[in-house]
């Protein structure tokens, strides 16, 4: 797999929710195969750039996927293309099973997710296999973010964006999650990008990362640079 090439790049994108705007010229690259952390306080648009990717926010500006452009695509075209978002919130359905809810996972590629799929889904998740038919509302916090992770996954991403995956959770569980998020980069090239307010965990965990304020990114490097930072230490590490 080609590295160096960007599988997604945002140039001087801009985004609004009606009369307010909440990007500023945003331009960032995640290359093929590579992870890519959003740091940044409540209100600086990491959410936001996740949703001007996934076409789920008015934008400007150059949004392109492996080389063609999708800006104002809608969601529906960009999860075909490629793209799976787990929003923060995770937006499982409690009331079906956890069978069901991967079964979900298909719906993007219009295909029939079969038992080799689902297999594939309990290699990385070993518990959801052991609760396929309880409903999804029963499940932990950890669970559920795992479903739907697993779900994501039965897509077939080649970029697969998280809002917030540790959010609630305990460090024990979000551990265990990005590691297996390392695990799918490691082994099956899957291109990440994450937005995570804990930089500890997401420097750790992915190559880069990019640091946004009021809808700007005011820093980028690799993750060794940014905990070297004195900036990032004292505003994100606390040391």
């Amino acid at each position: 797999m080609t590295r160096s090439a960007p599988l997604l790049e945002l140039v001087g994108v801009d985004a609004r929710y009606g009369p307010v705007q909440a990007l500023h010229g945003v331009s960032l690259s995640v290359r093929e195969g590579s992870t890519l952390a959003l740091l940044g306080a409540n209100g600086a648009g990491k959410t936001t750039t996740l949703r001007a990717v996934s076409g789920l926010v008015r934008t400007s500006g150059e949004v392109a996927l492996d080389g063609r452009r999708v800006a104002r695509r809608t969601p529906e075209a960009m999860a075909r293309a490629g793209v799976a978002h787990v929003p923060e919130g995770r937006g499982i359905l409690g009331d079906l099973t956890v069978r069901e809810n991967l079964r979900l996972g298909g719906y993007a590629q219009r295909r029939r997710v079969g038992r080799d799929d689902l297999a594939r889904v309990y290699v990385h998740f070993p518990r959801l296999a052991e609760r396929e038919r309880q409903p999804a509302g029963t499940l932990s916090g950890g669970e559920q973010q795992m479903l739907a992770l697993g779900r994501a996954l039965l897509s077939r991403p080649r970029l697969l964006m998280l809002d917030e995956p540790s959010l609630g959770l305990a460090p024990l569980v979000v551990r265990e999650i990005f590691a297996i998020l390392a695990r799918l980069n490691a082994d099956e090239g899957l291109t990440v990008l994450v937005v995570e307010q804990n930089a500890a965990v997401a420097l750790a965990a992915c190559e880069r990362a990019c640091v946004l304020e009021v809808g700007k990114v005011v820093l980028e490097g690799t993750s060794d640079e940014l905990r070297r930072d004195e900036s990032v230490r004292r505003s994100y590490l606390g040391y």
